[in-house]
């Protein structure tokens, strides 16, 4: 061994033995595990997309998203999205949500809130969230009116790090998620730009949607550019012309996102497209 250098080794090694089982064999000093870590990311689904399908048989829907190999779950409200596809569990005990999502073999961790639940209602939205066993609530966003100027953004950035200092203190961790439209420009600064020179890098952590490939931004270069505060992403793909395919199948270079991520501090990852693509989404992921 002294005289042979890694490279040698395993090159040496993977061609005496063929397979990547005698890889997984070599010693962590000489060939890091890091290497076969796509394969074993822990993906889970954003419930949104299939939230009709849910509302019909929410054990039975869960049960096969987890059998096509998802192993987390990203809930939605049911009281700040009453209105938009998750009023039938509105009057359902948190306690009695997180049984039926962990009896489908998932863990639900992280769950998005509208902005007006973190700040007016937030005591509640602290308690449901513990029942529901969260470690991470999330802004979907701040939906401010197309008329929002650049002011109005940090505003409500400030809004949310105070927020966040009280989620914090319960022992979890506030989020912000992207939309398209803080991916616009207001007063010659990008909005998204603006909200990571706003928010507190020590409560806010930011969650990445990467369907803003279809106006040229790629989740790569953020996580790069602001390493650490970023706790999560949605996955979607994209085709040059701006049609949704499952994961694999469109312009994104996910070997380059989950390089990316990692730097960018990345914990969960949250595919969020229709259900027709979960399935080969998953496979493709978990081939990488």
């Amino acid at each position: 061994m002294k005289n042979m250098n890694r490279r040698k080794f395993i090159s040496n090694t993977a061609l005496g033995l063929g397979s990547a089982l005698a890889l997984s064999q070599i010693p962590e000093q000489i060939f890091p595990r890091s290497v076969f870590k796509y394969a074993d990311i822990p993906i889970g689904f954003q419930t949104f997309p299939i939230r009709d399908m849910l509302s019909k048989d929410f054990s039975g829907t869960l049960k096969t998203m987890a059998g096509f190999g998802y192993k987390f779950t990203e809930m939605c409200s049911p009281q700040g999205y009453a209105q938009i596809g998750f009023g039938f569990l509105a009057n359902t005990k948190p306690a009695d949500i997180r049984k039926t999502i962990e009896d489908a073999g998932l863990e639900c961790k992280s769950c998005h809130f509208g902005f007006p639940e973190l700040t007016d209602k937030l005591d509640d939205r602290i308690e449901f969230a513990h029942e529901l066993g969260l470690t991470q609530m999330i802004c979907s966003t701040f939906w401010l009116p197309n008329t929002a100027t650049l002011k109005d953004y940090q505003d409500a950035a400030d809004k949310l790090n105070k927020s966040a200092e009280k989620i914090k203190q319960a022992g979890m961790q506030a989020g912000f998620h992207n939309h398209h439209f803080e991916f616009a420009t207001l007063d010659g600064q990008l909005i998204y730009d603006a909200l990571m020179n706003r928010f507190d890098p020590n409560l806010v952590k930011m969650q990445f949607q990467t369907q803003v490939i279809t106006l040229g931004f790629k989740a790569s270069t953020y996580f790069n550019k602001y390493p650490g505060r970023f706790i999560s992403s949605h996955l979607s793909d994209w085709t040059a012309d701006k049609k949704e395919v499952p994961i694999g199948q469109g312009v994104i270079d996910w070997k380059e996102f989950f390089a990316a991520a990692k730097t960018g501090g990345v914990k969960n990852y949250f595919v969020e497209m229709k259900f027709d693509t979960f399935k080969d989404s998953a496979s493709y992921i978990h081939g990488l």
